[in-house]
């Protein structure tokens, strides 16, 4: 399947007409995330390095205009005006790794309207879904408070490549290793694996289950402990290990009841065999919730393997999200639709460490002090640099974290940071909606059905780009 013809309907159906219509001007549209979703004090921006690659490789090609012509049930022919349509325009984007918050565009696109209009599924599909994954998983390395968490997410994840994903994104968050084979592989990170409760129940005991699988794996290893009875595979494990003296780097595994309690037990076992060097790896369900949970009751673990919950960030699996029209052929445009309207213009982001961000226009002179985080990564339909790197990813997250306040990073109830609006984009929002308003809702300001005028509305107060008001809605 093409990548090209990952889309919804619509977008082909709109393309066309455009093209008919002859309206091929600079269009930009913003993609951004209307509201967190509940339980989260911040996002961290991922999925842009994939976009790219997409919009670097999108051209459509004769069987793409097939497949587009089948779905409508129309003759290839009447398809043809796309046929050889690539993207050549350009991308301003947050880095992947930087904290985003409500309202901040992710990425805007500007390009011939049929062009940014074509691309607008695959985008949203690939940046709402990492954000989301990304930022669960930076939750679990905060909850962890320093110890290595690991990816065991590729099971449960929903397809080979969203587990690919999955992978990526804990590289890109803190995680210290991965189950996935492949994604370890080729992203250079740590592979790491135990054993499951059937290997264990494949033999007549656990402490024969274990001496087999030291006996294939000369280097450390790790048992899992809770197939039967938790305090009895602790103690087989302890035999075996006392046995096989294979130094530091090995551990026992717990992946089910009580973790505190069969931690606390645990360790105590292998301390009284003098096996202080075993690490306890726990498993099982586990989330920044559950992580956190344990940290605080002072649970002896030493590395926390989190899989499902994580993968699928199964307390908040989708983004408010959204890819809006903001400027055609020079003209700002917005949508004033109920809870729904946007802000019009191509847009920067303004950021200094300790204060809210401050959303404005792309061309407007940075207020004192802050950096833009919109970067130009893409011109022409051409990357502006070299394939970003996840370590660079990881250290800017490092960075961001490190400075949002620490309300913001409570893994129970955080309070995010809302960005605020430059003075030029308010400018730049009352006008436009006044145009628009005039044009297409007369009633708004006042303008009786018989043709008459009847005195103006007051306007909202002008939001502030200080004292904590927001924003526009976008």
């Amino acid at each position: 399947m093409s990548d090209v013809t990952t889309t919804d309907l619509y977008e082909v159906t709109m393309a066309m007409s455009y093209l008919r219509e002859d309206m091929r001007a600079p269009a930009t549209f913003s993609l951004f995330v209307r509201d967190l979703p509940p339980g989260r004090g911040f996002l961290v921006a991922a999925g842009l390095e994939p976009a790219l690659d997409f919009l670097a490789g999108y051209r459509i090609e004769r069987g793409d205009v097939e497949t587009f012509a089948a779905a409508l049930h129309r003759p290839p022919k009447d398809l043809e005006p796309l046929l050889g349509l690539a993207f050549d325009g350009e991308v301003r984007a947050v880095p992947e790794g930087h904290v985003v918050f409500p309202g901040e565009p992710l990425l805007e696109v500007t390009a011939p309207l049929p062009e940014g209009q074509l691309v607008e599924t695959y985008l949203l599909n690939q940046l709402c879904h990492q954000t989301a994954v990304a930022s669960k998983a930076a939750r679990c390395v905060l909850a962890a408070a320093g110890r290595p968490v690991v990816d065991f997410s590729l099971r449960r994840t929903h397809g080979p490549g969203a587990g690919w994903q999955a992978s990526r994104l804990g590289a890109l968050v803190g995680f210290a290793a991965t189950s996935n084979v492949a994604a370890a592989h080729a992203l250079g990170l740590p592979a790491t694996g135990t054993m499951a409760h059937s290997y264990v129940e494949a033999f007549p005991g656990e402490e024969e289950a274990f001496r087999a699988f030291a006996r294939t794996h000369p280097g450390p290893v790790t048992f899992l402990v809770d197939t039967y009875d938790t305090d009895t595979g602790v103690r087989a494990a302890a035999r075996v290990l006392k046995e096989i003296r294979r130094g530091p780097g090995c551990a026992i595994r717990l992946d089910s009841g009580d973790l505190g309690e069969l931690a606390r037990r645990a360790r105590a076992t292998l301390d009284t065999v003098g096996l202080a060097d075993v690490r306890i790896v726990a498993s099982g369900g586990l989330d920044e919730y559950a992580v956190a949970e344990l940290v605080h009751s002072g649970a002896p673990i030493d590395v926390y393997a989190v899989g499902t919950k994580v993968g699928v960030a199964a307390d908040a699996p989708y983004l408010d999200a959204a890819y809006k029209l903001v400027e055609y052929d020079g003209r700002p445009v917005m949508k004033l639709s109920s809870a729904k309207a946007t802000a019009p213009g191509r847009k920067q982001v303004f950021r200094c460490p300790g204060r809210p961000d401050v959303i404005g226009l792309w061309d407007e002179d940075p207020p004192g002090g802050t950096q833009p985080l919109l970067r130009t990564v893409m011109r022409a339909g051409r990357r502006t640099g070299a394939p970003d790197r996840w370590e660079y990813a990881r250290a800017r997250l490092a960075h961001d974290i490190a400075a949002l306040p620490a309300s913001a990073r409570r893994i129970d109830d955080p309070e995010p940071l809302h960005p605020l609006s430059s003075l030029a984009l308010e400018d730049l929002t009352s006008r436009v909606r006044e145009e628009t308003e005039s044009r297409f809702c007369p009633e708004r300001l006042g303008v009786s059905g018989s043709g008459g005028h009847a005195d103006r509305k007051p306007t909202s107060p002008r939001r502030r780009t200080a004292g904590g008001d927001h924003g526009p809605t976008l």
